[in-house]
Order: C-alpha cells, then sequence, then structure tokens
C-alpha cells in the first residue's frame, strides 16, 4: 500500500511538472504571438460606409438586425469601422411596417460614394417596381461599390436589372414567385447570397448571419465572434451550450463554453484540451483554422471583453472586477485592458 501510495504521488508529481512545463511553453509562446494580436485589435479599421435605403412598410426587424450588429462592431473595437446613413427617395419620415416612424435623408446621385447600398423593402414591394422608381433606383445603384438586396429588397434589385445571370435569394415566402418572374437570376433557397458586389438576404433574421459574415470579412473572426456573443445572452456566463456559438469548429465552441464559465479562475489551456478530450497541439489546430488565434489569446481576449461589460454596466470598482475576471490584481488588468483597449479602465468610466 505504501509503494502503491509513492508511485501513484511520483506520477502525480511527474504529471503535474508536466503540465506545469507545458502551461510555461504554452503561456510564453502564447505572449510572442499576443503581441500581432493587440496589434491588429489596436490598428485602425478602414471606415466602411453603408447607405440603408428604407420604403414605407419595411421590417423594423430587419433594420435593427442589419444596423445593430454594425454598431456592437464600433463599440467592441472601440473605433468607428462602420458608420451609415438611413436614405429615402423623397427623404422624411418612413413607416415601417409596424407604424414606427423613422427620419431619413433624401437618396440623390449626387451624394458621396458608399460602400454598400441596403435596399430594404418589405410589404408594397410590387407597387415599387414603377418605371419612376425603377429609374431612381438606378441612378443610385451607380454611386455604390456593393447592392445588397434585404427582406424584398431582393425583388427591386432583380426589377431594376441588377441580378441578371447572377445567383440571388429572397424572403421564403416569395421565392416561388421570385423564381418564376425573374427567369434570367439564379434563384437560390439560401439564408443569403454574396456574389462579388451583389449580395442578397432572405430575412429578418438571415440579415443578422449576413452582417456577422460581412464583419467577420472586415474585422476578423475575433471581433465577429464578440458580436454574436453579445446578442446571444447578456449574462457573466454568455454561453449556455455549444450550439449557440457561431464558430465552424464543435471542439472550438465546446472550449469556448469552458472558457466563459471560468472567468473568474482561468482554466490552463492544457486542461481545456484534456477535459474536451484532444491534444493540446490538436486544439491550436482548430482555433487557427476557425478564429485565426491560439486558445490562450481568445481566452484572454475573453476576459477583457467581460472586464469592459462590468466596467460599463455596473459600478463594481476596479478591484472586484479584476478578481471577477481572473486577475491577480488591478494593475496586470489595467495593463492587458489598456494594451487591448488604448485605454484603461478607469478613463473608459470617465468618458
Amino acid at each position: 500500500m505504501i509503494k502503491t501510495s509513492r508511485v501513484m504521488c511520483r506520477g502525480i508529481l511527474i504529471s503535474s511538472q508536466i503540465l506545469s512545463e507545458t502551461t510555461r511553453i504554452d503561456q510564453l509562446r502564447c505572449a510572442v504571438l499576443d503581441i500581432n494580436m493587440h496589434e491588429k485589435t489596436k490598428s485602425p479599421f478602414d471606415t466602411v460606409t453603408i447607405d440603408v435605403l428604407l420604403f414605407d412598410g419595411f421590417s423594423n426587424h430587419c433594420l435593427a438586425n442589419t444596423l445593430e450588429p454594425f454598431r456592437a462592431a464600433n463599440t467592441i473595437t472601440g473605433q468607428m469601422p462602420y458608420q451609415w446613413r438611413l436614405l429615402s427617395l423623397e427623404g422624411g419620415l418612413v413607416r415601417s411596417s409596424s407604424g414606427i416612424l423613422v427620419q431619413t435623408e433624401m437618396a440623390t446621385a449626387s451624394r458621396p460614394p458608399c460602400d454598400y447600398l441596403m435596399v430594404t423593402a418589405s410589404y408594397g414591394h410590387l407597387a415599387l417596381c414603377s418605371s419612376q422608381v425603377l429609374t431612381a433606383l438606378r441612378a443610385l445603384f451607380a454611386n455604390a461599390k456593393c447592392l445588397v438586396g434585404l427582406d424584398m429588397g431582393s425583388w427591386l434589385l432583380a426589377a431594376a436589372g441588377q441580378l441578371n445571370g447572377r445567383p440571388a435569394t429572397i424572403h421564403g415566402h416569395l421565392f416561388e414567385s421570385f423564381y418564376e418572374t425573374f427567369t434570367q437570376v439564379d434563384a437560390r433557397q439560401e439564408r443569403f447570397v454574396i456574389d462579388g458586389n451583389r449580395i442578397t438576404c432572405g430575412g429578418a433574421m438571415a440579415s443578422f448571419d449576413l452582417v456577422l459574415t460581412l464583419i467577420g470579412q472586415h474585422c476578423g473572426e475575433i471581433i465577429r465572434l464578440d458580436v454574436a456573443s453579445l446578442f446571444l445572452h447578456q449574462t457573466n456566463q454568455p454561453f449556455g451550450n455549444a450550439d449557440n456559438i457561431p464558430v465552424r469548429s464543435k471542439l472550438v465552441s465546446r472550449a469556448l463554453v469552458l472558457m466563459d464559465q471560468n472567468i473568474e479562475t482561468p482554466v490552463p489551456i492544457p486542461l481545456i484540451a484534456r477535459h474536451l478530450g484532444c491534444s493540446l497541439k490538436s486544439l491550436q489546430r482548430r482555433f487557427a483554422r476557425s478564429l485565426n488565434a491560439t486558445p490562450g489569446q481568445v481566452y484572454r481576449h475573453r476576459r477583457l471583453i467581460a472586464v469592459r461589460s462590468l466596467v460599463e454596466s455596473t459600478n463594481l470598482s476596479i478591484v472586484e472586477i479584476a478578481a471577477r475576471c481572473g486577475y491577480e490584481n488591478a494593475s496586470s488588468m489595467t495593463r492587458a485592458f489598456k494594451n487591448q483597449f488604448g485605454t484603461t479602465p478607469m478613463d473608459m468610466r470617465t468618458d
């Protein structure tokens, strides 16, 4: 019994030493890679300009699902990678399908060019297909780098001849009519279709998915994931299960669940890999493919996102926030926070 205990204890000690050494090497490797991650996070993004063209009867749900993720990306990055304007053909108030009035600017061909012109229509789309409206639309289209049809907006793009010979989609309720009416369009039953400088989307929920994809292309997968998590849950542990996390790898999703459940007491990455039943190298490869970052980078980034959430939405002291987010002291948290966001938690509260 004594010999067995000694052997067991010695084995545990050796395993612990190996795990500690592996963790130390992983931390050193991640520390070097974090320099690149911080530089990418702090470097300014090119500003993407978005014009949203509204018609009476547009969907509030679709509009919110389109603009709120862009707004969240601005907040999360601490920059302004996205700017938008709400337009209509005549300017003034436009009434949504639920009766809410939205103030718009007049859309004219003389306006500054935009990166995306998002055409948002819903009920009454057939009445909008007059020669007068389509002529006005074609003049606006020439001033945009990319045309986007949201909800029934795809119908207007097709009616104006902007989707000929291209794959496109539309709201599911209209798909059959769309397919039969516009035979020159490659109609597809998909949530959204990106075809170069033409994008079409099937409805309000699909608009959210589309915008997340555009954010990922422009700001990177880490920011896309942060934006997605912001809208999925608003708790300190934002994910209840791996199915809620929009990443390509289920293993990465499960790892993110563990990270979010252990913000206050961070778990070493090798232990996360062991819990998931995979090797550390396998976990690192999956993170690299899905998020273009190491597990350690993502874990530290998510802890800092939790810090910022507490700074902005609570009256907790900086010391208490540091403890809740896994930092030994407020000074180390403040340094990491400033490295990531270019300001200190206290300065953010002051602003």
